[in-house]
């Protein structure tokens, strides 16, 4: 069933249809060949990363994350700023684009999204990102790329994304299946980051770090455990077949995290794979969980009281820490309990 799901989407690219990017996710020497076909390359860092150094002809307008989504809800901007951002910046999705950032950074995955949503049928990630473009020796550019600006009027995919009366709509729906991207602590509730935690009914839980070779990288390199950034890598297509096992790649699949981004990476994940019928939705357990008359499952609700109590510790503990110092640049040996 999926090696026929993978060849009817190829198919379908093949004679025009709508389907997503046979290669939504690219590699270091698929970008010079990308380029020769007239691509174009979308760097999503901040602007002072980009500066210092960017794959030559790559464009730049800033962190996507803070360029193009509500600071207040980290949802998408609305449609028209988002035409008046690109277009400024000469990024036509009617183009085939390449994204990259960091290696394994849900940025360009969520600018993929976004740019699936309105309209693009030809834009693809670089996972390696610039991490991998210098480890393979490839050049470096420091002098921004200038694209031309020019008037867009984008028509938007409404199937693309899923908005929190969408998703309600979809519960308890058997011809539709939910993947919860976030940490298993999120899933269960143990680790709250809106007015209650829990998770969607029904939703399965695969953390995107799963998606990786070795999803501890973040903590080793934190850790000093290692300097290599190559536990970042994708697993192989088959190993990651075998992780998305329990899902049908002909159901509508509805993908969601705390505010869209790593539900934007597993969402290209699953589209490599061959899932014909992949949606984000961006407003995730942000929008979910604050929503109180939603339904969801392993709910549980901040204890104000023991979070005042910790906040009380960390009070007395920095004041302890404030008098110690200030009685070390007196000259005077601080006083130990």
């Amino acid at each position: 069933m999926r090696y026929l799901s993978i060849l009817l989407t190829a198919i379908w690219l093949v004679t025009g249809g709508t389907a997503f990017a046979a290669t939504p996710i690219v590699g270091a020497d698929d970008i010079v060949a990308a380029q020769a076909r007239g691509a174009l390359l979308w760097d999503v860092r901040a602007d002072r990363d980009y500066q210092q150094g960017h794959i030559p002809g790559a464009v730049n307008l800033d962190d996507v994350l803070v360029r193009l989504r509500d600071p207040r809800t980290d949802d998408y901007l609305p449609q028209p700023r988002i035409e008046r951002i690109l277009g400024e910046a000469g990024i036509d999705p009617k183009r085939e684009i390449v994204l990259y950032g960091a290696k394994a950074s849900t940025s360009p995955y969520f600018a993929l999204i976004m740019l699936q949503w309105l309209g693009s049928d030809r834009a693809s990630v670089f996972h390696g990102g610039i991490d991998d473009w210098k480890q393979a020796g490839k050049p470096l550019q420091t002098e921004p790329t200038r694209l031309p600006p020019m008037s867009l009027q984008l028509r938007a995919r409404s199937e693309r994304v899923v908005s929190t009366g969408d998703m309600l709509k979809r519960l308890n729906n058997p011809g539709v299946q939910i993947v919860d991207a976030r940490t298993a602590k999120e899933f269960s509730g143990e680790d709250i980051r809106a007015l209650r935690g829990g998770h969607i009914p029904g939703a399965i839980n695969i953390p995107y770090e799963s998606n990786w070779v070795d999803p501890e990288t973040p903590r080793k390199l934190q850790r000093n455990q290692t300097t290599s950034k190559a536990g970042f890598d994708l697993k192989p297509d088959e190993e990651l077949r075998a992780l998305y096992a329990g899902l049908d790649p002909d159901k509508e699949t509805v993908v969601y995290c705390q505010s869209g981004q790593r539900a934007s990476q597993t969402a290209a994940v699953l589209q490599k794979l061959g899932f014909s019928n992949v949606k984000v939705y961006d407003a995730s357990w942000q929008g979910y969980g604050n929503q109180l008359d939603a339904p969801a499952e392993s709910v549980s609700y901040f204890n104000v009281a023991r979070v005042n109590n910790l906040l009380n510790v960390l009070q007395t503990r920095v004041e302890e820490l404030e008098s110690q110092v200030a009685e070390l640049k007196g000259g005077k040996k601080p006083v130990t309990q």
